[in-house]
């Protein structure tokens, strides 16, 4: 990776406790030692939890800490081939196709040859992500719930082998595999013939402990109070009947908001505008707002005086 230096794979749970660390992820031994399993094994981390709890954010900090390349395959709706591995580039066929004709060439055998080599493949992620010149890149395979089942499916040679299919070429295998990090969100569930290719591990909410240190880290400018205030009225949020739990990610974006808006603590009026950062449905803002928001404020501040 250009302008950064390539890293050793990490040789024990504790240096990959200091390598997420370096990256300012705060994660648990559990966690850790799933990435440490899958780098060391060369198996594919599938990592599932709901939306915000961190799970891209693994696969962009091990490319920073180890000096790799990032390759982000986001999933959708509708995925395809053309979209995830590779497509022709037929604009530059046709006009190799012209310049033959005009040449007088009249082998099509030899044409079809030649428009069908890896000269005009447009190579997409995942054929990005085998065909490498440098040190294994990071694959991130994001939200592959979000795709299609046959998308899945074709996703099996690729986590098996490391190779794909190009019927006009061949097979396209890895010289040194990529490090795989699959995300869900869980809005559908995996097939099985992709998790046995995996290693698994469940991203969870943090707790209390676990979120304070990620704000210190990621909202630094938050005054110490307002960032216990912070994690303890989202904590006090989680077990809600809520449409959308605030994730890792929201509680970032409301301890920033507090920031700018200059605040040492949380406020009742504060905390009601400002409820857009932290939730992401109107019903659950409006259940949460008033007297609910005033409840928990005034419940958190108690606990914190008594733990001081």
């Amino acid at each position: 990776m250009p302008g950064k230096r390539e890293k050793n794979l990490p040789h024990s749970i504790d240096e990959t406790l200091s390598l997420l660390s370096g990256g300012n992820y705060v994660a648990g031994r559990p966690l850790a030692t799933a990435v440490f399993l899958a780098l060391r094994m060369g198996r594919p981390l599938f990592l599932e939890g709901e939306a915000g709890v961190g799970k891209t954010e693994i696969a962009k900090v091990l490319a920073d800490t180890l000096g790799r390349r990032l390759i982000r395959l986001q999933c959708y709706e509708g995925l395809d081939v053309s979209s995830a591995v590779y497509e022709w580039n037929y604009s530059r066929q046709m006009i190799e196709i012209r310049l033959a004709e005009a040449k007088g060439d009249s082998s099509r055998k030899a044409l079809e040859s030649d428009i069908f080599s890896k000269r005009f493949l447009i190579r997409r992620p995942l054929l990005q992500a085998l065909e490498h010149n440098d040190a294994p890149p990071i694959l991130l395979i994001d939200e592959l719930d979000r795709s299609d089942e046959p998308f899945e499916a074709y996703l099996l040679e690729v986590l098996a082998d490391y190779q794909v299919t190009i019927p006009e070429i061949g097979t396209v295998r890895a010289e040194k595999p990529p490090i795989v990090v699959i995300t869900s969100n869980r809005t559908r569930e995996i097939h099985d013939a992709v998790k046995r290719r995996c290693l698994y591990h469940w991203v969870d909410y943090p707790d209390a402990a676990a979120e304070l240190e990620i704000i210190k880290r990621k909202a630094p400018r938050a005054q110490e109070i307002l960032s216990r205030e912070i994690v303890a009225f989202v904590q006090k949020l989680r077990p809600m009947d809520l449409f959308k739990q605030p994730g890792v990610a929201e509680t970032i974006d409301w301890a920033n908001a507090m920031v700018e808006l200059d605040k040492v603590s949380l406020e009742p009026d504060t905390v009601n505008d400002t409820l857009g950062a932290l939730l992401k449905y109107q019903d659950d803002v409006a259940r949460v707002r008033g007297n609910e928001a005033a409840r928990i404020l005034t419940d958190i501040r108690a606990e914190l005086a008594h733990s001081l």
